[in-house]
């Protein structure tokens, strides 16, 4: 293995961690985990980094979805079950955040000619290359995907729907 594949092996690594949350934790990584589970189809009313009961119960159900622990910590396993699944353009993305979509995000950028690494983490020069995106194409240039510049990153093509919560079938069948 040579030392770029290392480097490399180690950032995309990266780019699947996050700081260990728990229940009633304020912090700017609550609002990158908010985002996720709203992309996951879970229901996120405001992505406001508080770690409250709402957000607690989606992290209890994500975990009982994926096999995880099921404590409402996001630790190591969370997050790489989270990052790993999300599907690009279903969720906004800005500097610092990381993950597989932020790794096709920078794929996109590629093919769209700008040089940058794909990480999977949202970097300066991945910012730089998204304001210089977002400028060539009349937008907003502050450096931040929504839908509007996943769309036009993937030539016009729009994004998937994000993930519905599962259907309780039961709920409904105890009424018989």
């Amino acid at each position: 293995m040579t030392l770029n594949q290392n480097i490399t092996d180690t950032a995309c690594d990266a780019a699947f961690t996050g700081k260990e949350l728990h229940p009633w934790d304020f912090d700017p990584a609550v609002a990158e985990l908010q985002g996720l589970l709203r992309a996951h189809g879970y229901t996120i009313r405001i992505i406001d980094a508080d770690f409250g009961s709402l957000t607690e119960a989606a992290v209890r159900s994500f975990q009982k979805k994926y096999g995880l622990t099921i404590n409402g910590v996001v630790g190591p396993q969370t997050w790489a079950a989270l990052k790993s699944t999300v599907k690009p353009g279903t969720r906004v993305v800005r500097l610092g955040y990381s993950g597989s979509d932020v790794y096709e995000l920078q794929g996109l950028l590629q093919v769209n000619g700008y040089e940058i690494d794909r990480t999977g983490i949202f970097d300066q020069k991945t910012k730089l290359a998204i304001k210089d995106f977002q400028q060539k194409h009349k937008l907003k240039d502050n450096g931040v995907v929504n839908s509007i510049t996943w769309t036009l990153l993937r030539g016009g093509y729009p994004q998937p729907s994000p993930a519905k919560e599962p259907f309780r079938l039961q709920n409904f069948l105890k009424w018989r």
